[in-house]
C-alpha cells in the first residue's frame, strides 16, 4: 500500500510546475557553468557551494508545502484501513524522490553532454549528486516531521525555515565563535564530534574529501582527513548521512502513530 501512496505523491509532485522550475534551474545552471568554464573539476567545486545550501532549502520548502496542501487527502487516507506510517512514509518518499530526480536530471544532462562520463571527474560528480540526494531526503523528512508537530501552517513554515537556516548558517556561526572563545583548549575531538550534527557540513566534507583538495578542506575537513584518512573519512561521512536520513523517518513514524487528526 505504501507503494501506491508513494506513486501518487511522486506523480502529483512530478507534474507540479515547481518541479519543472527546479529541474530547469539546474539545467540552466549546469549549461552556464560548463559554458563559462569547461574545466569539469572547477565546475563541480562551484556547484558544491550551491547544492549543499540550495537542495536542503528546496527539500524543506517542498516538504512542508506538500504536507499542508495534501492534508485533506491525508485525512481521507487515514479514514481507510491503512497504517499511518505507511501513509506518511509514502508521502515522504514521493517528495524526496521527485526532488532528487529533478536534481539528478537537471545536473546530469548538461554534464553528460559535456563528457563527464568519459572523464576522471565522474566519481567527484557522482559524490556531488549523492550528497545533494542525501540532503534532499534529510530536510524533506525534517520538514514533514515539523508539519506533524504543528497543525498551524504559519508555525510549521516558520519552524521548517528556521531549521534550514540553523544548519545552513547559524550552526557554523556558533561553531566558529566557540573555536575563538576556547582557542586555548584542545578542540580537535570536539570539532570532529560537532561536525556529525550538521548534515550540510558532512555533505560538504564528503565532497571535498573526494575531490582531495587540501586547500579547500577547512578546519573540520582537515580533521576528517587527519583522523580517518581520505577513504575512511568518506565512509564515516556517508554512514553519518545515512543516520541523518533514518532519524527523521523514525521520528515521523513515531509521531504519526500518536498524532490526533
Amino acid at each position: 500500500m505504501m507503494l501506491k501512496v508513494l506513486k501518487y505523491s511522486f506523480s502529483d509532485l512530478i507534474r507540479s510546475r515547481w518541479s519543472y522550475v527546479y529541474l530547469a534551474f539546474y539545467l540552466v545552471l549546469g549549461f552556464v557553468l560548463l559554458f563559462l568554464n569547461e574545466n569539469l573539476s572547477k565546475a563541480v567545486i562551484t556547484l558544491m557551494n550551491i547544492v549543499v545550501v540550495l537542495t536542503p532549502m528546496i527539500g524543506t520548502i517542498f516538504g512542508i508545502m506538500y504536507f499542508y496542501n495534501s492534508r485533506e487527502f491525508t485525512e481521507l487516507l487515514l479514514a481507510q484501513p491503512i497504517r499511518r506510517r505507511t501513509i506518511f512514509l509514502g508521502q515522504y518518499l514521493g517528495v524526496a524522490l521527485s526532488l532528487s530526480l529533478s536534481l539528478i536530471l537537471g545536473l546530469g544532462i548538461p554534464f553528460t553532454i559535456y563528457g563527464i562520463t568519459q572523464s576522471g571527474q565522474i566519481w567527484d560528480f557522482a559524490t556531488l549528486l549523492i550528497s545533494g540526494t542525501f540532503l534532499t531526503f534529510i530536510f524533506s523528512g525534517l520538514s514533514i516531521y515539523i508539519g506533524l508537530l504543528n497543525s498551524n501552517k504559519i508555525k510549521g513554515f516558520g519552524y521548517a525555515i528556521l531549521i534550514w537556516l540553523f544548519f545552513a548558517v547559524i550552526y557554523d556561526g556558533i561553531f566558529l565563535i566557540s573555536l575563538i572563545v576556547f582557542d586555548d583548549y584542545p578542540l580537535d575531538k570536539f570539532t570532529l564530534f560537532a561536525s556529525f550534527f550538521n548534515p550540510i557540513d558532512l555533505s560538504r566534507i564528503m565532497i571535498l574529501l573526494k575531490l582531495d583538495i587540501s586547500a579547500l578542506l577547512g578546519y573540520t575537513g582537515a580533521l576528517f582527513q587527519k583522523f580517518f584518512g581520505t577513504g575512511q573519512g568518506l565512509i564515516v561521512a556517508f554512514i553519518m548521512l545515512l543516520l541523518w536520513v533514518a532519524g527523521p523517518m523514525l521520528l515521523m513514524v513515531k509521531k504519526s502513530t500518536k498524532k490526533d487528526f
